[in-house]
């Protein structure tokens, strides 16, 4: 197969196309604009190429691997680990971008496990919304914490009858409690607290408008116990295509939920993975601690069930999260055959 390696930047797009020996036909350095996108289109178009293979396909190379998409080309995106790895499985260490892309290249044609980039449309929009309000409520904490730290100096002992920040009414005590005051900390601390309430609005109506996305998908993972539209936005998004995951197992592996052989000799055992998209494992772990938190629900239950057994705390939790996976996998799986179904 004939494959196109794209090493992405924010000037240039630079490319490698190889035969299907893995040689290296040709190289190109493309601008990053437009014009340069219909380049490569033509480019991938004229040698036929079997797969275009981008790193950045979610950064810089965005735009163009959109491109090759909607021109009809098959497009997969190579993580820069596995270039960096390839690199320094080399005779020499050497780094340039045509090497680069020759690597990407090389990679695209040999690993048939590579997702496509990011859907683009509705999802891509919710994927915006979504990673927006995950960035102002970092910065809301920020701004709280950086609050905390102001009144414990201008109001000591103001934490035995204020402890949240977050809520309207600790938000007014605060307001009360700074009133009449014109020192600077003072004026500081009423500032912050002018931002913490405009983070508040906008965190808010993001959220909104969030679960009005999330009910338009008609998406049934928030039909799962602990699962919002909040954490169907993060699961949706960081997904994409749900067919990349053939099975169970693989999704679990791509979330962080299946646990790693660590086995030797007659000592069967495995050890926690780390690894894994931790977006998705975040909504996962979010969903089990709601279950736990919920006496009737069937995650508390399974959780009760491996403590029973003698297994921790944590180990009872991990194995909760797997059987969520599971579920979540399931619930990709029918609503994208519901999605695709012809209607009688």
């Amino acid at each position: 197969m004939v494959v196109i390696g794209i090493d992405s930047h924010k000037d240039t797009l630079v490319g490698c196309l190889i035969d299907a020996a893995g040689r290296p036909l040709e190289h190109r350095s493309i601008a990053n604009v437009s014009a340069g996108h219909r380049e490569l289109v033509a480019w991938a178009q004229g040698a036929s190429v079997g797969r275009v293979a981008v790193e950045g396909s979610g950064g810089y190379g965005r735009a163009a691997a959109v491109a090759l998409v909607e021109a009809g080309i098959e497009v997969v995106d190579v993580p820069p680990q596995m270039t960096a790895a390839a690199r320094r499985g080399g005779r020499t260490a050497t780094k340039s971008d045509p090497t680069d892309a020759l690597l990407i290249a090389r990679i695209g044609a040999r690993d048939t496990d590579l997702p496509p980039p990011r859907p683009h449309g509705d999802l891509e929009e919710l994927r915006w919304l979504a990673s927006y309000r995950r960035e102002l409520v970092k910065s809301r904490t920020a701004h709280i914490n950086r609050l905390h730290a102001n009144l414990a100096q201008v109001r000591c002992g103001y934490h035995h009858t204020t402890t949240s920040l977050t809520s309207k009414k600790g938000l007014e005590r605060v307001t009360r409690l700074l009133a009449g005051d014109t020192s600077a900390p003072a004026r500081v601390a009423r500032g912050r607290l002018r931002h913490i309430r405009e983070l508040n609005r906008q965190i808010a109506d993001l959220t909104e408008e969030i679960s009005d996305q999330v009910a338009a998908s008609a998406t049934t993972l928030t039909d799962i116990c602990g699962i919002g539209s909040l954490g169907a936005a993060d699961i949706l998004t960081e997904v994409g295509d749900p067919a990349r995951f053939a099975t169970k197992a693989r999704f679990a592996m791509a979330n962080g939920t299946a646990p790693l052989q660590a086995s030797s000799g007659r000592a069967v055992r495995h050890r926690l993975n780390r690894g894994g998209n931790r977006q998705l494992n975040r909504a996962i772990h979010t969903a089990a601690l709601t279950q736990i938190a919920r006496p009737d629900s069937e995650g508390r239950r399974l959780y009760d069930s491996h403590r029973a057994r003698g297994k921790t705390n944590r180990e009872a939790l991990r194995c909760l999260k797997r059987r969520i996976s599971d579920r979540i996998w399931t619930h990709l799986q029918h609503d994208t055959t519901r999605s695709h179904a012809t209607p009688a």
